[in-house]
Parts: C-alpha cells; sequence; structure tokens
C-alpha cells in the first residue's frame, strides 16, 4: 500500500451510492417524472414527499407506508406494483465508478463502506441490482442505523465499523455538506462530480492502478 501525500496510507473508502455509484433512486427529477407519468399534482407530491422522507430514510416507516402517505392517500387508477417499478426503474449504474472502485479494492487491498441516505426498499434493491455487496464490505446506509448524513454521528459509526483511523479514510460524496462534514472529522474527501476527476484525486492519495 502506498502512502498519500500527506503520509498516512489509505486502508479505507467511505462512499455514497446516488451521484456517484449509481444515479439517485427517487431525487425530485424521479419524482416529477413519476407525475408526468402518472398524471399526479407535482406540487402536493413534493410537499408530501418532504413530510414523509425523513421517516422513510431513517428507516422509521417502510416503502408502502410512505406510498400510502404520498401517493395512494387518495384512489388512483394504477397499481401500487406499477408505480414501485416505476420508481425502481429509476436507477441506473454509474458503469465506470463501479468498475473504477471494484479494481481499487483488488488492486489496493482497501475495505469499501458505503455511507448513504436512503430507504430500505429502495436500498435492497440497488444493492442486489448493481451487485453492490461484490466489493462493498459493509452499508452504513440510513434506513439500518437510524440516523441519517449530515449527522456526524454517521461518520463516527462508519468509522467504528471499519476500525480505521480517521486519517487512513478517504470518502467520496457528491453533496458539498457532506464533504464538509466528513472533513470537519479528520476524513479526506472527494466531491465528486465526474470519474476522471475523482481518479485523479485517488490517484494523488496513492491509489493508483498503474
Amino acid at each position: 500500500m502506498k502512502r498519500s501525500k500527506r503520509g498516512m496510507r489509505v486502508t479505507t473508502l467511505f462512499t455514497d451510492i446516488g451521484g456517484v455509484l449509481l444515479t439517485n433512486g427517487w431525487d425530485h427529477n424521479s419524482r416529477r417524472a413519476a407525475a408526468d407519468q402518472f398524471q399526479l399534482d407535482c406540487a402536493e407530491m413534493e410537499s408530501l414527499h418532504h413530510t414523509a422522507f425523513d421517516a422513510l430514510e431513517r428507516g422509521k416507516i417502510t416503502l408502502k407506508q410512505y406510498l400510502d402517505l404520498v401517493v395512494f392517500h387518495k384512489k388512483r387508477p394504477f397499481t401500487r406494483a406499477r408505480f414501485e417499478r416505476f420508481m425502481y426503474a429509476q436507477s441506473e449504474a454509474l458503469p465506470e465508478m463501479l468498475g473504477y472502485m471494484a479494481r481499487l479494492k483488488a488492486r489496493h487491498h482497501l475495505k469499501i463502506a458505503v455511507v448513504s441516505n436512503e430507504g430500505r426498499e429502495l436500498n435492497a434493491h440497488r444493492i442486489r441490482k448493481f451487485k453492490l455487496d461484490g466489493f462493498v464490505d459493509f452499508f452504513v446506509s440510513s434506513c439500518f442505523v437510524q440516523i441519517r448524513k449530515p449527522e456526524p454521528s454517521m461518520f463516527r459509526l462508519a468509522l467504528d465499523m471499519s476500525q480505521a483511523d480517521p486519517g487512513e479514510v478517504v470518502y467520496i460524496e457528491n453533496t458539498p455538506m457532506f464533504v464538509k462534514i466528513a472533513e470537519d472529522l479528520g476524513i479526506r474527501s472527494i466531491l465528486h462530480s465526474d470519474y476522471e476527476s475523482t481518479r485523479a484525486k485517488l490517484d494523488s492519495f496513492g491509489l493508483r492502478l498503474d
């Protein structure tokens, strides 16, 4: 294992899922598309979503309960199963990053942990469909641990589970606020925008593939 520029070897990567490994699972663009597809009142749906999503992502309510509150609080001309299929279909792979992370793990014998805010059913679907458990060692998902980013305890839990010193960890995230919180805990972080820039930054930390 090579030493990073700061002299401490990188043993562990923390990464978000949405916007880094996969597209976002159920963001405002997906909800707008759902409103168009199913002829829903988008403003009403957004208002109800913002009331319910925290409980969903903390694992306090199920997807069924969330949809009862946000979509099926009135009679609809479509089934719950059809709507759920649409939700799940919004997730797509970012193949360059998926392949890159798997190769990095093998090349540098890294531990990889997901630190992500997602509801249980969507999280399970994304892990299974895109085989994330093929290279991720453990998942600190908000629905499992009942805390959410931006709470610093989310990152402290990931550190406890990995048994890594913060200086040995690099975190890949596409939300600036979450990057700052991780950095405040001593975790070097990359504000992810694309594969090439993230790869260049990891190269500078000593995690080269060549």
